[in-house]
């Protein structure tokens, strides 16, 4: 065989990589990830909060899976009395009954990771506790910064001596050099504010205080919530309803919450006009059941549905969506369309993002460890099948093949988010172009090389109906248009070149 006329035997024209024949034989692509959840909580009776936090965590589960971390102190305890506990792994792996009843704090933060700067490893871990002369600092980070090599530097010619290889680091150093200058530690935070650029959602736990920040272009969510008399910050609404606690408001772009035993103190001394959050939190990263900025997320993958119908009609006898993002956009396409919704995956809820694959050479699918197909379901059939995105196409061709192996006769689909063109620096693991199927090829490429009948994306100029007509989104994923000037270089790697 010629590889260079012949790379995988599917076609003689075949180049490596670009026909379905190569997207068959591949590992398949992990789906994308978002850089990490944030939950803080501080009770203001004075009652222990890390079983809350832990319970947080566990909603927000699907916002990072590689490692997870809590750290809590009593405010009336002396100024360097944390408890932390992190490791590598899901949140039931790091934490038990046992390390759980050991930490006693009526105020903390919480994390969950999924790496998009940073090494995955221990050290990497959140939240990140600083112990300096004004006590104890505890942080975490849902974001990723664009300037964070340049604060670096900075930081390490005037002393720094850097843990880990996240940005995180960055912006904990910042706030505690701030902190000597100020009095407040919420002064601190917004100094450090100004000197951040791009995306950072951020909960922030002093010696006698909790603080929630969100960049001003609001690019990850963050809200408040308030359970008896304890309040809650979190990156998702989600996690305040399995803690019991009443939504109150997200924090507004740009705003700094800072909450003592007197309540919740504002600061909107940084918040612009330009809001630039991130469309594909509604598209892919949230769950269905959150509000984020005022906006159902299920809602918004119903729209996109329907918007797909409209614009991309076809003749079917089943509209299937890809669990999980994907099955709400599926039964807005069926409602517009008319055509019978039906569920045609089964998925097994106990393989996370990372288990253990065979060798390429074995050519086994793990696709098929965590999905199957209802032959039943699909079998002499149509099929609209509806997902969130297509990457680098290899997952997306494994799945056609898979319905099309039980028996469907046709396999037409729709994707509920624009084509993927282009990085994002902003926390989401959208890779360079060249890896990105469809900045090299054109819809009818790709549909020929996932093996569908038919492809359809959804429009890039109808992307506001998902949030009721808001024009404060970013999109630079989909259009180039990023809020701010990206880097000359991808800095979404560690810092340990």
């Amino acid at each position: 065989m010629n590889n260079e006329t012949n790379y995988c035997g599917e076609r003689k024209s075949c180049q490596k990589g670009d026909c379905k024949g190569c997207l068959l034989r591949g590992i398949e692509e992990p789906k994308l990830g978002e850089e990490c959840g944030v939950f803080g909580m501080y009770d203001l009776d004075g009652n222990d909060v890390a079983s809350s936090i832990y319970y947080g965590l566990f909603a927000l589960q699907h916002r990072g899976q590689e490692s997870c971390g809590i750290a809590v102190s009593r405010t009336d305890g002396p100024p360097r009395n944390s408890n932390v506990c992190k490791g590598m792994g899901l949140v039931n792996e790091v934490f038990n009954a046992e390390n759980l009843e050991k930490m006693a704090g009526d105020i903390g933060v919480g994390h969950v990771r999924y790496s998009t700067a940073g090494a995955s490893v221990a050290e990497n871990t959140q939240p990140l506790v600083l112990n300096y002369i004004k006590g104890t600092l505890s942080m975490a980070h849902n974001g990723n910064l664009v300037n964070a090599l340049e604060l670096r530097n900075e930081l390490e010619m005037n002393g720094a001596i850097f843990q880990t290889s996240i940005d995180s680091e960055v912006i904990a150093y910042l706030i505690a050099r701030e902190r000597l200058k100020t009095g407040k530690v919420e002064e601190a935070v917004k100094n450090a504010m100004v000197k951040l650029k791009g995306a950072y959602s951020l909960v922030v736990a002093s010696p006698r205080k909790l603080i929630g920040a969100r960049d001003p272009f609001g690019f990850r969510p963050l809200c408040i919530g308030k359970r008896d008399n304890a309040y809650v910050l979190s990156s998702e609404s989600c996690a305040l309803d399995t803690v019991g606690a009443e939504f109150i408001r997200d924090v507004e772009p740009g705003e700094i919450v800072t909450i003592t035993q007197d309540g919740i103190k504002s600061d909107k001394s940084l918040t612009q006009a330009k809001a630039a959050k991130c469309i594909f939190e509604y598209i892919y990263f949230a769950r269905p059941d959150s509000y984020i900025d005022g906006i159902s997320v299920n809602s918004s993958r119903i729209t996109a549905g329907r918007i797909l119908a409209q614009t991309h009609p076809v003749d079917a006898d089943i509209v299937v969506g890809v669990p999980e993002s994907g099955n709400a956009a599926a039964m807005g396409y069926a409602m517009e369309s008319g055509i019978p919704y039906g569920i045609a995956f089964v998925k097994n809820s106990y393989v996370g993002r990372t288990f253990i694959k065979p060798k390429q050479s074995a050519r086994e699918s793990s696709v098929r460890v965590k999905l199957n197909a209802l032959r039943e379901v699909v079998r002499g059939k149509r099929v609209v099948m509806i997902d969130d995105s297509i990457v680098r196409g290899t997952t997306s061709a494994r799945i056609v093949k898979m319905i099309k192996d039980a028996g469907a006769s046709e396999v037409h689909v729709r994707i509920s988010s624009p084509p993927f063109l282009y990085p994002c620096y902003f926390g989401t693991d959208v890779p360079s172009s060249d890896q990105l199927i469809a900045y090299n090829h054109s819809v009818e490429q790709i549909c020929e090389m996932i093996g569908a009948d038919s492809l359809g994306y959804l429009d890039i100029e109808r992307l506001s109906e998902l949030i009721d007509g808001d024009k404060g989104y970013c999109n630079a994923c989909f259009s180039e248009n990023y809020p701010v000037e990206p880097p000359k270089e991808d800095i979404r790697g560690d810092f340990e070149k």
